[in-house]
């Protein structure tokens, strides 16, 4: 048996190893990581991971409304019976609003007072106006422009629930301070400044008003 010369064996191997060579798959190419830039970064803002209740519906972290304002910060200031001065917790109350204020510039308040329906129309509309004047200067205290703030007292005349006689844990939800917040520009100037006008009367409390309002 004759055997092919050796220049034609090394080129039968080097075609060989051609096709074997064409049959391997090329490589893989290996991608850049690719980074989540808000990963582990508490980074509140990128999306909304809270409850959506019927309160604040609507309403996203950081989203300034009057909605927003009392789901947060909380509205309202409770009293006790016969008292105008602000509880350790109403103060701690007042502050979260005023926080809140502070945060939002473009809202003025209406401090509401209310009493519930014990006393006289004119001594709970007097005891619902000072009131709102102790949350007024708290609130002011705290650093809120005076003229972002004003009062109003509806005294018994517009409660939050109806109570029977004794009901005392009904009647204590009716005396409160209500503070609503709206979008819009500071006073310029308080009544008292314009010519030939007078602030508006608030009757005082006698101090021996026989029937004490709460």
């Amino acid at each position: 048996m004759r055997w092919p010369p050796k220049a034609a064996t090394a080129a039968m191997m080097a075609g060989l190893t051609l096709a074997v060579a064409g049959c391997t798959p090329p490589p893989a190419t290996v991608s850049a990581p690719v980074t989540d830039p808000y990963v582990n970064t508490g980074d509140a803002g990128a999306r909304y991971t809270g409850d959506v209740t019927r309160k604040t519906r609507g309403v996203l972290p950081g989203t300034a409304s009057p909605e927003a304002f009392a789901a947060s910060a909380g509205d309202s200031v409770s009293f006790s019976v016969d008292q105008v001065i602000l509880s350790p917790e109403g103060r701690a109350q007042v502050g979260r609003q005023a926080a809140w204020l502070s945060r939002n510039k473009s809202f003025i308040a209406l401090i509401e007072g209310h009493a519930d329906e014990q006393g006289t129309r004119e001594y709970n509309l007097a005891l619902g106006a000072r009131r709102a004047a102790s949350v007024q200067e708290y609130m002011i205290a705290q650093g809120i422009e005076p003229g972002r703030v004003s009062t109003v007292s509806y005294g018994n005349e517009r409660p939050l629930s109806a109570c029977n006689d004794g009901d005392e844990a009904c009647s204590a939800r009716n005396r409160r301070a209500v503070t609503v917040v709206s979008p819009g520009a500071p006073a310029a100037a308080a009544v008292a400044t314009l010519p030939g006008a007078t602030p508006p009367a608030v009757p005082d409390v006698p101090p021996d008003v026989p029937d004490v309002g709460v």
